[in-house]
C-alpha cells in the first residue's frame, strides 16, 4: 500500500470518526456506535504508525514497502 493510500484510507476513517462525533454530542451513540469509534481509534492508530514507519524507511533509504500494520495491542501501548 502506497502513503497515498494509506492517507485516502486515513481520511475515510477520520470522516466516519467525525460523523459518529458529532451524532454523540446530539443524540448520543448506542453501544454499537460505541464499539465502533474505538474501533475506527485503533485503527487509526495502526494507520498512522504504518504510515510514520514508511517515512520513516523512506528517509534512511530503506524501502518502504518493509513497513508492516503492526498489532493493535502493540501501536495501543505507544500511549501509555
Amino acid at each position: 500500500m502506497a502513503d497515498g493510500d494509506i492517507l485516502s484510507h486515513i481520511d475515510r476513517l477520520v470522516a466516519e470518526e467525525h460523523e459518529l462525533r458529532s451524532r454523540a454530542v446530539g443524540v448520543g451513540l448506542n453501544s454499537a456506535d460505541r464499539e465502533r469509534l474505538g474501533d475506527l481509534e485503533r485503527q487509526l492508530d495502526q494507520c498512522w504508525d504504518l504510515l510514520r514507519q514508511r517515512r520513516a524507511h523512506t528517509e534512511f533509504g530503506e524501502d518502504p514497502s518493509g513497513a508492516r500494520v503492526r498489532a493493535e495491542d502493540e501501536v495501543e501501548s505507544y500511549r501509555q
